[in-house]
């Protein structure tokens, strides 16, 4: 038991009071505060978080060198005064922030979904691969404009390091392509759309297979568009150096120009707009006939009723996420239901939300309610106010899991067989029909009468 004297505060002198404020005021201690770092001291955590991969080691290597080799370039672009070289130069940057993009896709590998972003980080590499393609494509647009403004004054072209510096863009782009595995281009070069080139390259291909059966395997079904595109620049290159060097035509330059940027925009937009739709939530075109078989055969399950408000779109690449709700009987079993719908989905949607419920139709009470429209009422009779309503038949006839619940939208029926018009008042004689049940407050219809008006 722990003792506690009063003091009273008047009897402390006022030094005194100061100075135990002061001690107090310095000796608080906070046991739960979190500790604040800075933002280059997340970067520097993230970033050797990142180069613990030996992977990461050697996308940095070939960070480094195709920065020196951009700028090498760049130096040669402008003492050839080649705008085609330039166009090729941009081939180069690309392959800079493919490598980017690559090192932030291994850092997403290495995070684990949080409480803040359940699905992970996913769509940053889908972010960084769009910005990428986009840039790209700007660059394209520049040298078009700057070419068009060629062809009015065309200057002189000098082809001391043209072809030099070809070789040696085309060498590093397709070390970079071939050494580092690149997966969140690879998956867009495979899942997006056919480019323009591809498709003519397609058809030569095709046509050179037929009379060389070997090369299908490197030329079809379609060429890897970075590649392809790498080999086009060059080739054009080529064919621009043979033709200043034979008859001094320093326009071909700027034709070369032109197509190296038709080639890098027809190239990059298919996989842009494939990434803007993975950014916007769309459900991917290559897998909605498979998400609609499988759907059929959820709705074919026992137990389900109906299956609606299904949702799927993709989180990153190859992740597809979804949600569905799922109704079933009263009587159905909901984690035999839920086991079976997840069995289904899960080989395709790898984040799956499934929401079941019951079926919620209650049937109509039999007191205290309200009685639907349409229904007679012992009052309408007519004087009868001592009606008894029938006893119901038996419950074979009737079944309560079944039966279908009273919409008071919907009238009984009007010019039946035997039955009375709209504005002709009804009379009630002994009935020595079969009794209907009536007093349940559910309408089976006009009743048949046995006299006529």
């Amino acid at each position: 038991m722990v003792a506690v004297d009063v003091i009273n505060d008047s009897d402390i002198p006022l030094h005194r009071k100061k100075h135990e404020t002061d001690m107090f005021v310095l000796g608080t201690i906070h046991p739960f505060r979190k500790t604040h770092r800075s933002f280059f001291g997340k970067l520097s955590q993230e970033f050797r978080l990142v180069t613990s991969d030996r992977q990461s080691w050697r996308i940095l290597v070939f960070s480094m060198l195709n920065v020196l080799c951009t700028g090498c370039l760049l130096m040669w672009c402008s003492s050839t005064n080649s705008m085609a070289l330039t166009a090729y130069t941009y081939l180069t940057i690309f392959d800079l922030f493919s490598l980017i993009t690559c090192l932030l896709s291994s850092w997403v590998a290495m995070k684990k979904p949080s409480q803040l972003f359940s699905f992970g980080f996913k769509r940053l590499e889908v972010l960084a691969v769009f910005a990428s393609t986009v840039l790209v494509q700007l660059g394209a647009l520049f040298i078009l404009k700057e070419s068009v403004e060629r062809f009015v004054e065309q200057p002189e072209v000098h082809t001391g390091r043209l072809l030099v510096g070809t070789f040696v863009a085309l060498f590093f782009n397709l070390l970079t392509l071939l050494s580092v595995k690149n997966k969140p281009f690879v998956y867009v070069s495979e899942a997006a759309s056919t480019s323009w080139l591809q498709e003519h390259v397609a058809d030569l291909s095709r046509s050179l297979c037929g009379i060389i059966p070997g090369l299908s395997s490197v030329l079809l079904p379609r060429m890897n568009p970075f590649v392809l595109i790498n080999v086009a620049g060059a080739l054009s290159l080529s064919i621009t150096y043979m033709l200043i060097e034979i008859n001094n035509y320093n326009a071909v330059d700027t034709a070369s120009a032109v197509a190296i940027g038709l080639m890098i925009f027809g190239t990059m937009y298919p996989m842009s707009v494939y990434s803007g739709k993975v950014l916007l939530q769309t459900t991917p075109s290559h897998v909605i006939g498979q998400l609609d078989k499988l759907l059929r055969e959820v709705s074919t399950l026992e137990g389900v009723l109906e299956v609606r408000n299904e949702h799927f779109w993709t989180v990153g690449f190859g992740s597809l996420a979804g949600s569905v709700h799922v109704r079933i009987r009263r009587d159905a079993n909901e984690q035999m239901v839920l086991a079976h719908v997840t069995n289904r989905l899960f080989p395709l949607v790898s984040t799956l939300t499934v929401q079941i419920f019951k079926d919620d139709w209650i049937r109509p009470s039999l007191v205290a309610e309200a009685l639907p429209a349409g229904t007679l009422r012992p009052s309408d009779y007519g004087g009868l106010s001592s009606f008894v309503p029938p006893p119901p038949k038996p419950s074979e006839d009737i079944n309560r899991l079944t039966s279908t619940p009273f919409k008071p939208s919907s009238p009984p029926p009007e010019f039946s067989f035997n039955t009375p018009g709209r504005h002709v008042h009804p009379v009630v004689l002994p009935n020595t029909q079969p009794h209907r049940p009536y007093g349940m407050g559910l309408s089976y219809g006009a009743s048949p009468y046995t006299t006529s008006l």
